[in-house]
């Protein structure tokens, strides 16, 4: 059981329940620029299915907050959705010799000219379990300080940089006048945290069986 899992009725604890259902196949149909499409078939109810999803190499994001719970957002153009969202520093787990931690202290430091004392795990979730396997761990980062401006290009050369109180990035998801997944989840769980005293942070190495690069090892194809 999870140590911060919370035991409900009749001894029952809501927890997703890992599984590994024995993959077949599996073959990349698509070799996309950032990301690839992946057909898998696997052996479920007796049965071989077959499915094609995002095959993703899962992301970070950081609510790098400051004394006064306020939280520092960034506005980005996302081209897929034709806006320019707000959003908690983040990127990718592109780089496979870094850890989730390192990741994040690489993002903060590129996308705003921050650095961190003190490392946190927020909350991780999937952010569509039936069409890819983007897994995304989100940080509460304080103890903050500046470092050396990095130079942006792309989506990221004109990204303006706000700091927001932590009750108005709450009123603004609620009212949907932000979108951006990271920032709704992250803004509710901080909100949520805030409340219970920050209790339910976790260390910044927590374990995240959720991702498949730090599940384990990545099991063999069986036999039809």
């Amino acid at each position: 059981m999870p140590e911060n899992a919370a035991v409900g009725a009749a001894g029952f604890v809501l927890a997703d329940e890992p599984a590994e259902a024995p993959v077949s196949s599996s073959e990349v149909v698509f070799d996309g620029y950032v990301w690839d499409v992946r057909r898998e078939g696997f052996r479920y109810g007796g049965a071989t299915l077959r499915r094609d999803f995002v095959d993703h190499p899962g992301a970070v994001a950081i609510f790098a907050l400051d004394d006064a719970d306020r939280v520092l957002l960034i506005k980005q153009y996302r081209h897929p959705v034709r806006s320019r969202e707000w959003e908690p520093p983040a990127g990718l787990l592109d780089v496979d010799s870094e850890s989730p931690l390192d990741a994040a202290k690489r993002e903060l430091a590129e996308e705003v000219d921050l650095e961190a004392d003190d490392w946190h795990v927020l909350i991780d979730y999937v952010t569509t379990p039936g069409g890819n396997n983007e897994a995304i761990r989100i940080f509460v980062a304080r103890g903050l300080r500046e470092v050396p401006a990095f130079e942006r290009t792309g989506e990221e050369a004109d990204m303006e940089k706000r700091w927001v109180s932590l009750d108005d990035a709450f009123d603004a998801v609620l009212a949907s006048r932000v979108q951006n997944p990271s920032l709704a989840i992250g803004t509710l769980a901080a909100h949520a945290s805030r409340a219970k005293g920050w209790s339910t942070l976790r260390p910044a190495d927590d374990a995240w069986p959720a991702h498949p690069r730090f599940r384990g090892a990545v099991p063999e194809l069986a036999t039809e």
